[in-house]
């Protein structure tokens, strides 16, 4: 008997459909812009239309006196007033070895805009449509000063200023400069490839949102938003903004319609609303449009890497060499400078054995909008540079890329393994994971298709990647209460943060596991930092960190049933045994059901607030192989099939973890074939706004997905033995379709052209490669 009196079946391992989706089919979800309150005004930014620009004046009248505008703020005002500006405090250095220096980002634009898109004034009316027939009577003089919105161009000596100590932020060096120029000089083989991990705009299906009420009488703001942290978001806006306890701000969430890294931790727009609604004494609603937030929404990736790698003549690399520009934009978030300056080196070397490496990142300020956490948050940036390397390597070395691969893989015999970052990785059996990937892919027979292909008149060509990636944010300590009702039920808090990923249907299974109970007994409860707090969901950690929390909470919520119910069974606790949502007396029919037993409690409840760690990160880690079929009279591209094997660790809920692979793959395509935001090189005006501009991939793009999961290789830093797979798809779909039409170039005699492919792969680009 496992313990769980017949509800196994909805316990950890099962395929339990998610239990989040029938209200949000049916249009009974609750996201922030489906909620109003009494006496409610609404806000709408106004923008700077310059890229970068000295303020002159502003001058709200007109729009005040425009019938139904309750207020305009201004920069000066909130500053006035002693809201703080938005800083950094990270230990890096400038190449001088002078501190970091970034601009202080205010909370509404003071003196000078450093981006188009940068909020200048929020007006706060009766209706939306007041608001922005107000926003446009706001009268604001400019003077426009010299934008720069190129990596290379901002980091050059003589560069337009984005602000007055320079461009360059700060700058990381780690390895051996010496000994890998050793290694080069004595390499039997060496590639070099130009790299651009292009900016991309998360785009998730509900804009930001933020709804906030300020109550006089306890001198508290109620915060309703859409954000990946909760707590997080509240302690930054009490501790760095507003300068006040973090009681005196509580911050709820509903439903979040995706995140993706770009909601995480607090925007100044976030700001202004909480400010607004006790500066005017009404709840305060802003909702973005799409527009607004491909224009100021933080923005992903956008590196510029020349990078390099040494091979002896057996195909072993010898070094590797990374020269990174990363684009912070006009003002920098700590978490942007830490992903492209500490994060993403940190998975650098991948699976591969490497010893020896040369790096150096350095953050740069541009006249665009601030850059930050994007899915997967530096490590595609990182792994997309080491798997177009080993491609290039193969096809210079004439090895099989699998077979490069293979000789550079690191021995199992080896873990714990520690990188040449001072990464230790706990787990991992990368080749194990290649040959699934390998045999899922009929790797052997890609040569008769091909040619099948061919006679169509078409060009086939095949991509691989095998790597890893870290998960965690580095915040293992987890935060998890449980109350056991008289009512029959049994409710779990945590403080991570749903967000489309299912993991209160992973937790409830978790849950299932320990109490042995049907699962709708299980309420999983979320978003709200008076109930706790904790760092929230990013950096794949929820499952983890919570999941392995609420394990954690279960078990000693049991034990301390047992020792409730010692009294009622009339028997030591060391005598009793838990089962199937029951208390029982070893060896007898004694029993006293869980919820009976919190009927005979004061608060008629068993409550536990427990608190506890894992000891490290996870280093998920796969093999992807895309195959892609080209159109050489057109450029057009065609998937036929993806393939991925992915070690997961053990897997709670296979449907959500292959969900999360095969959506995160479709993500990473995105970023291979067609999406990129771009910026006017002379006035610095965005260019790719709306969706007319910005092209997404669509459910259609490949023909046939094929995921493995392997669960032989458990996590050893958690108690449930689980790796982190959010971000995974997207980390290995990137070079693994980038590869692919690399390798159609290579068979098309094009090698040269399939060395110097940049993303977006677009049908013309693709096209004019294969004219030479």
């Amino acid at each position: 008997m496992d313990g769980s009196g017949g509800f196994g079946r909805f316990g950890s391992g099962q395929k339990v459909r998610r239990i989040e989706d029938r209200p949000l089919v049916q249009g009974a979800g609750q996201f922030t812009d489906d909620m109003n309150l009494p006496g409610q005004t609404w806000l709408v930014f106004l923008r700077s239309p310059y890229a970068h620009a000295r303020i002159l004046s502003i001058d709200p009248a007109p729009a005040l006196a425009l019938p139904g505008v309750v207020a305009v703020l201004t920069g000066e005002d909130v500053e006035a007033a002693g809201l703080k500006r938005l800083g950094i405090a990270l230990p890096f250095k400038k190449p001088d070895g002078s501190p970091l220096s970034a601009p202080a980002r205010p909370i509404l634009a003071v003196g000078e805009v450093r981006f188009a898109g940068e909020a200048v004034a929020a007006i706060i009316a009766e209706s939306p449509g007041i608001a922005r027939d107000a926003a446009e009577l706001v009268e604001v003089e400019y003077e426009e000063l010299p934008a720069v919105t190129n990596l290379r161009e901002a980091a050059a000596p003589g560069a337009p200023p984005v602000w007055a100590e320079g461009n360059i932020v700060a700058e990381t060096r780690y390895g051996d400069r010496e000994k890998a120029d050793a290694a080069f000089a004595a390499a039997a083989h060496t590639v070099s490839l130009d790299l651009v991990n292009q900016r991309l705009a998360p785009v998730s299906m509900e804009p930001r949102v933020v709804l906030a009420a300020h109550d006089p009488a306890t001198d508290r703001i109620t915060i309703r938003m859409s954000t990946q942290m909760p707590s997080g978001t509240r302690d930054q806006l009490t501790k760095e903004v507003l300068d006040v306890p973090v009681e005196k701000v509580r911050v709820l969430v509903g439903d979040v319609g995706g995140g993706f890294g770009m909601k995480t931790g607090l925007y100044p727009e976030d700001a202004v609303v909480a400010f607004a609604a006790k500066q005017v004494g009404r709840p305060v609603k802003w909702a973005a449009t799409r527009m607004e937030d491909f224009l100021s929404a933080l923005h992903g990736r956008d590196t510029d890497s020349q990078v390099s790698m040494a091979l002896d003549a057996n195909g072993k690399v010898t070094a590797l060499r990374v020269r990174t520009l990363a684009n912070m934009g006009g003002y920098t978030r700590a978490s942007g400078v830490a992903i492209q300056l500490l994060i993403g080196p940190w998975v650098s070397t991948s699976i591969y054995d490497i010893r020896c490496i040369d790096f150096q990142f350095t953050a740069v300020l541009t006249n665009t909008a601030p850059t930050g956490p994007y899915r997967g948050a530096g490590r595609p940036e990182a792994i997309y540079i080491i798997e177009r390397l080993m491609d290039a390597a193969a096809r210079k070395t004439g090895l099989d890329p699998a077979e490069l691969r293979r000789r550079n893989q690191i021995d199992p015999a080896l873990m714990p393994y520690t990188n040449a970052m001072g990464q230790t990785y706990d787990s991992g059996r990368f080749n194990q994971v290649m040959e699934q990937g390998l045999k899922l892919a009929d790797w052997d027979g890609f040569a008769a298709r091909a040619a099948e292909s061919a006679k169509r008149g078409k060009l086939r060509g095949r991509g691989i990647a095998t790597f890893l990636e870290w998960t965690g944010g580095n915040v293992f300590e987890e935060r998890v209460t449980v109350a056991v009702k008289a009512e029959g039920e049994i409710e779990i808090y945590a403080t991570t943060q749903a967000m489309g990923q299912g993991i209160a249907t992973s937790y409830a299974q978790l849950a299932v596991d320990v109490f042995g109970v049907p699962l709708e007994k299980i309420r999983i409860v979320l978003g709200d930092s008076d109930r706790g707090s904790g760092f929230g969901s990013a950096g794949s950690r929820s499952l983890f960190t919570a999941g392995s929390a609420v394990k954690v909470a279960s078990d000693r919520t049991v034990d301390k049933a047992k020792e409730l119910a010692s009294e009622a069974l009339e028997a030591s606790a060391a005598d009793l045994e838990y089962a199937a949502g029951q208390v029982r007396v070893a060896g007898t029919d004694r029993a006293i059901g869980i919820f009976d037993l919190a009927a005979r409690q004061p608060e008629r409840q068993i409550f536990i607030d427990s608190t506890s760690s894992v000891s490290g990160p996870t280093w998920p880690n796969g093999c992807h192989i895309c195959e892609v079929e080209i159109d050489p009279d057109t450029g057009e591209l065609a998937i036929p099939i993806y393939v991925s094997a992915n070690d997961a660790g053990r897997v709670v809920n296979p449907l959500i973890v292959e969900g999360q692979i095969v959506g995160g793959a479709v993500q990473g395509l995105g970023q291979a074939l067609m999406e990129g935001v771009i910026y006017d090189k002379e006035t610095g005006q965005p260019l790719s706004s709306t969706f007319m501009d910005y092209a997404m991939p669509r459910a259609d793009l490949v023909e046939n997905y094929v995921t493995a999961l392997d669960q032989s290789i458990p996590c050893q830093t958690n108690p449930l033995g689980v790796k982190g797979v959010g971000e995974l798809g997207t980390i290995g779909a990137t070079p693994a379709v980038v590869n692919a039409v690399a390798d159609a170039l290579a068979r098309a005699d094009r090698a040269a052209a399939a060395d110097a492919l940049q993303m977006p792969l677009t049908p013309p680009k693709i096209w004019a490669a294969l004219q030479g």
